[in-house]
């Protein structure tokens, strides 16, 4: 099947040719034919040389999502291939008998652009990041059928937050809205349906699990909690007293439901304030902090404002540390990168005058891969600090 081509002016193809998956719309000559929002391409060089094919977008600044490169063809098998791919990592990366919640595709990561795919004890949620992946979901649906049907109940598409003009929220198979997920034998109640996201943030892992190894005997304190995940592995590790943070009142109540749900009648506050606030009318001193905010920063443009929000942010957890204590700090926001966090981590630290050390620095878990030609997939910064 002959594809429209897009033609990239000379010199712009050379960092397809080094397998980066994106085509912005500045190195972009010309195309051969009228083209719609999520339409197949091949994309060729000012050679008329074939470099890669992928989904055309007109909305944004990245034109065209590659999919394969060089001779790779895009072939009917595409998806069964790299879903088949992505499940057999997994698989090699958890276990499943303990944790049967994880991402099963992470975009560039797992080589689809603008794909992601989470699994929540036989179900699946689907998010479609650009129209043409969108026009893709039933074939996606039925690979899923088709090769995990043991391990498959409910297909769902959430795609109307990430793509507020095009995408939707329907069930691709089954009526399932909610599941019991059970991460490292701890258990937490998921709805995609009604929750943010896919319905849990699974990238925080094994920053959850490192927390539990810091947290025996003290006072804990879960800022921008969600449903309670550092707060539960916190209590798991025997915490004497866990505060759980959050401005969302649904959300505060999810934490208090999933702390129930694994450790009833034990010493958890769940508070539902701003955190800013809480943090400055609140006079507990802790002894753990985490930190985990949503993303500041969405673009460019607000880069700075979430600096300055990052840095007042780590002032007030430092403050409220009691010696010799434990900070958890975060950024999710793709637009800070490493360095800026940590010298932005490090203002806020000089303004305290503590002596801190940091004793680990984290990501993203490994079921939420980078590729390496696509450094811009890694996008969760943390840090954890020892504070005298």
């Amino acid at each position: 099947m002959s594809l429209p081509k897009v033609i990239l002016k000379k010199g712009k193809e050379k960092s397809i040719q080094r397998r980066h998956p994106w085509v912005f719309s500045g190195a972009v000559y010309g195309v051969t034919q009228e083209l719609s929002d999520g339409d197949l391409v091949d994309v060729v060089d000012s050679q008329n040389q074939h470099l890669g094919t992928g989904y055309f977008s007109d909305k944004g600044s990245i034109i065209v999502r590659l999919l394969t490169f060089g001779n790779e063809t895009f072939s009917d098998n595409f998806w069964n291939e790299k879903l088949q791919s992505a499940w057999n990592l997994r698989l090699k990366l958890l276990n499943l008998d303990v944790t049967n919640a994880f991402r099963v595709i992470h975009g560039e990561g797992d080589g689809i652009p603008g794909l992601i795919i989470d699994y929540y004890n036989k179900n699946w949620v689907i998010q479609a990041h650009s129209t043409g992946i969108f026009l893709q979901i039933e074939q996606i649906s039925e690979a899923i059928k088709s090769n995990f049907s043991d391990f498959c109940e409910t297909i769902y598409c959430k795609s109307s937050g990430t793509l507020p003009n095009t995408g939707t929220d329907y069930f691709l198979l089954g009526t399932n809205s909610e599941t019991i997920a059970r991460e490292n034998n701890i258990l937490f109640s998921v709805n995609w349906v009604e929750g943010q996201k896919t319905g849990f943030f699974l990238d925080q892992r094994d920053n959850r699990k490192l927390l539990g190894e810091f947290s025996k005997g003290k006072k804990v304190l879960n800022t921008f909690c969600y449903t309670g995940g550092f707060s539960i592995y916190a209590m798991q590790a025997k915490a004497e007293l866990v505060t759980s943070v959050d401005i969302s009142q649904k959300a505060v109540d999810l934490a208090a439901s999933n702390m129930e749900l694994n450790f009833p009648n034990t010493n958890h506050k769940a508070v539902a304030d701003d955190v800013f606030n809480f943090m400055k009318e609140n006079h507990q001193i802790y002894d753990v902090i985490v930190l985990d905010p949503p993303a500041f920063a969405k673009s460019i443009k607000s880069k700075h404002t979430a600096t300055q929000a990052y840095k007042r942010l780590n002032i007030a957890g430092l403050k409220a540390l009691a010696p010799k204590g434990i900070l958890f700090t975060f950024s999710c926001s793709q637009v800070i990168d490493d360095v800026l966090f940590y010298n932005t981590v490090a203002a806020a630290a000089i303004e305290t005058g503590r002596n801190i050390r940091v004793l680990h620095k984290l990501g993203q878990g490994p079921d939420h891969p980078t590729n390496i030609y696509h450094p811009e997939g890694h996008y969760l910064k943390g840090l954890v600090l020892y504070v005298e």
